[in-house]
């Protein structure tokens, strides 16, 4: 008899994440090294993005670090390639690179700006990342590919892309109102309708993609904010980043081979109320 836990294996496959150096990508990085796959961590903190290869390889698994910029269109077909000419193959691409306030605290003057005053540059920045950045990512890791015959591509995007911000959650007595800015939920749900072409789009060839929507991700929060989003979560409160790891890798998987299009919510029922 077959051992299922056999489908979550990715042993033979290569695999990129994009901001894998990151809060989130970090994790998958690690996921994905420990089902068996060689890593590819493309970040633009190379530093960082060396120092978890270097861990990755450190306990057993296969890894290498890219400085990539997703929103360049040449630095991005740049690093699809040095992978693909690393590990003979391009499998998996889990894009993980993004602008999140809760994770960039350089952008706190921002999350202070009313809709009406919210800076365009910090608009456009946030679509070139978060939005243009994935489509990028897909765009130069989809010929690899086709030309192995399989793939699969993961977007993470947001509840905040499925519900509107709760913009009472950033509410301090103490202090000035904050908001969850305009660019989050509006490019979190464009990654829906980004993985539903995709899906449509790559329909018999072989290559499967799917998103991954988070809810809040614990990081450091302040008590006030994490009683506040714990009221609102069914399971009374915020996710560790690691209840994320093994989301991503049943979508990277064949676990999941009869999905895609599909949208994986794991946000301890914000969304079910």
């Amino acid at each position: 008899m077959k051992n299922i836990l056999d489908r979550f294996s990715l042993q033979g496959r290569a695999a990129f994440v994009t901001g894998g150096a990151g809060l989130l990508g970090a994790g998958f990085s690690r996921t994905l090294a420990s089902a068996g796959a060689a890593v590819v961590i493309g970040d633009r903190d190379l530093a960082r993005a060396r120092g978890l290869a270097d861990e990755i390889n450190r306990d057993g698994g296969r890894a290498m670090a890219l400085a990539m910029d997703v929103t360049d269109e040449a630095s991005t077909r740049a690093a699809m390639a040095a992978a693909y000419q690393a590990f003979g193959s391009l499998d998996v691409l889990v894009c993980s690179a993004a602008i999140d306030p809760k994770f960039d605290p350089h952008l706190g003057q921002e999350n202070r700006d009313s809709f009406e005053e919210y800076p365009l540059n910090a608009w456009q920045q946030a679509l070139d990342v978060n939005l243009t950045g994935a489509f990028l990512s897909a765009q130069s890791a989809a010929p690899y590919m086709m030309e192995g015959g399989r793939g699969v591509i993961v977007l993470i995007g947001s509840i905040y892309g499925l519900v509107g911000p709760d913009q009472r959650l950033y509410d301090r007595a103490d202090g000035p109102r904050q908001y969850k800015p305009p660019y989050y939920s509006v490019t979190k749900a464009g990654l829906l309708g980004l993985t539903r072409y995709l899906a449509a789009y790559y329909t018999g060839k072989n290559i499967r993609v799917n998103a991954l929507s988070p809810g809040g991700v614990f990081n450091g929060h302040d008590d006030a904010f994490t009683h506040a989003y714990s009221q609102r979560a069914m399971l009374g409160r915020m996710a560790d980043k690691e209840e994320m790891d093994a989301a991503m890798l049943f979508l990277s998987s064949d676990a999941s081979s009869y999905m895609t299009g599909a949208n994986l919510v794991v946000d301890g029922g914000w969304t079910a109320w």
